[in-house]
């Protein structure tokens, strides 16, 4: 516990609840800073709150293919519902954004300390940023994730992000400034700060992955020799429907990330979890490292013919959880990619480095890649279809044909000189 200088007081209205919202906050996570001051009916402050949220929403369309949302708190915020509580009902945090959707934390105290507890996450899939959405109307998802009992009459603060995954929605939280159950209407000037910003130390890794700084020509010389960053270990991830196997996947992975400073990261495959979805004509395959990072592959069905129909990788969405260099969170994602394609009942396969442009900031380096998204049988891939990097019989006729094309030039060459002597010797007569 630490002491603080005299909270900055929000401009405040006389009402029963009253909750003031300001924007705010550049950053990968880039959102509108929601700043809350919960009044009772002497419009004394019971809560105060001021956070960074964000939400990822995964969604089935018509056409049974998944997309991702990302929604955020934005400007025609409100605060229906939210109250100080009294005798039969616990204090409660609500607001309410965008096309109906809305969130609420609920708080309890014993004697000497509060916390949080029950979250409701209500959206409604009738806004129009779910395009195409399979299913109409308000879904809502509730959790009980009580965060850590902090003490009464203290403001609890925590800088570090942090996320709560349920069913197709992750929820992720920053820049926590907290108080409930607020004393005399008049906010603590002492603090109580979160483990993970007492553990945080000039961050140069990403929760278990490996991290190496990149070094480029025009870099300074480090002062101190740093280890090169190896190959990433190859991985063997899979789906089930039921009892069957329905995607298969071989790859090492690493990021390339430019921040204020590029790092690579490679992705351990011994601490990486894998959830997704198998469809008929859409299927994601999601890893997660102890959920302090996600990277999702979609991957579609197209039809090249009457009778051809090939799968390729659609989508990829990456959310980096813990800051890199000390810069905010990350998550970036690319929609409109068309790679990794072959016929749909084979697997893909590139042994060779391949390069995913995520975004300008953002690349992921494949190594040893296998795929089979759709149709697989007996839980083994099915016959690869190889990328061009790996079919050396092009090389061949490639190597023959620059031969000849050199020995023409040869030729031309010689016989241009020969004419040129020739004519000269008859001039000379």
């Amino acid at each position: 516990m630490a002491t603080r200088s005299p909270w900055p007081r929000p401009l405040s209205l006389p009402c029963c609840c009253l909750l003031l919202l300001a924007l705010g906050g550049p950053g990968f996570f880039q959102s509108h800073a929601v700043e809350v001051d919960v009044k009772d009916l002497s419009n004394n402050t019971c809560i105060y709150a001021k956070w960074m949220m964000s939400f990822l929403i995964k969604y089935e369309t018509n056409s049974s293919e998944y997309k991702n949302v990302t929604l955020k708190p934005s400007t025609n915020v409100t605060h229906d519902g939210s109250t100080c509580g009294n005798n039969t009902h616990a204090p409660l945090l609500a607001i309410q954004f965008g096309a109906g959707h809305s969130w609420s934390i609920n708080f309890t105290k014993t004697n000497e300390t509060y916390q949080g507890n029950i979250i409701s996450f209500t959206y409604n899939t009738n806004d129009a940023v779910f395009k195409d959405a399979k299913t109409k109307g308000p879904i809502t998802i509730v959790v009980n994730d009580s965060m850590h009992p902090v003490q009464l009459n203290t403001v609890y603060k925590c800088h570090h992000l942090d996320s709560i995954e349920v069913a197709n929605v992750s929820l992720f939280f920053w820049d926590v400034i907290l108080q409930a159950f607020v004393q005399n209407g008049t906010v603590s000037k002492h603090d109580s700060t979160c483990e993970a910003d007492k553990s945080t130390v000039a961050p140069t890794t990403v929760a278990n992955l490996t991290t190496a700084p990149i070094t480029t020509a025009s870099s300074p010389l480090p002062t101190t020799t740093s280890k090169p960053v190896e190959k990433p270990l190859i991985g063997n991830y899979s789906l089930k429907d039921g009892n069957k196997t329905c995607l298969l996947a071989t790859m090492g992975l690493q990021l390339n990330v430019s921040q204020e400073k590029p790092v690579l990261i490679n992705i351990n495959p011994k601490t990486t979890n894998v959830t997704g979805s198998c469809g008929n004509t859409s299927a994601t395959l999601r890893l997660s490292d102890s959920n302090r990072m996600f990277i999702d592959f979609t991957f579609a069905v197209k039809n090249t013919s009457a009778n051809t129909q090939r799968f390729y990788l659609k989508e990829v969405n990456i959310t980096l959880i813990s800051s890199i260099n000390g810069s905010e969170p990350l998550n970036a994602g690319n929609n409109n990619l068309s790679i990794w394609d072959t016929f749909l009942g084979s697997s893909y396969m590139c042994q060779k480095e391949q390069t995913v442009l995520v975004t300008e900031d953002l690349q992921i380096h494949t190594f040893d890649l296998r795929i089979q998204p759709f149709k697989v049988q007996d839980n083994k891939y099915s016959k690869a279809q190889e990328c061009s990097l790996d079919d050396d019989t092009i090389l061949i006729p490639i190597i023959v044909g620059a031969a000849l094309a050199g020995l023409i030039v040869i030729i031309v060459i010689a016989y241009i000189i020969g004419r040129r002597k020739t004519y000269a010797g008859y001039q000379t007569l």
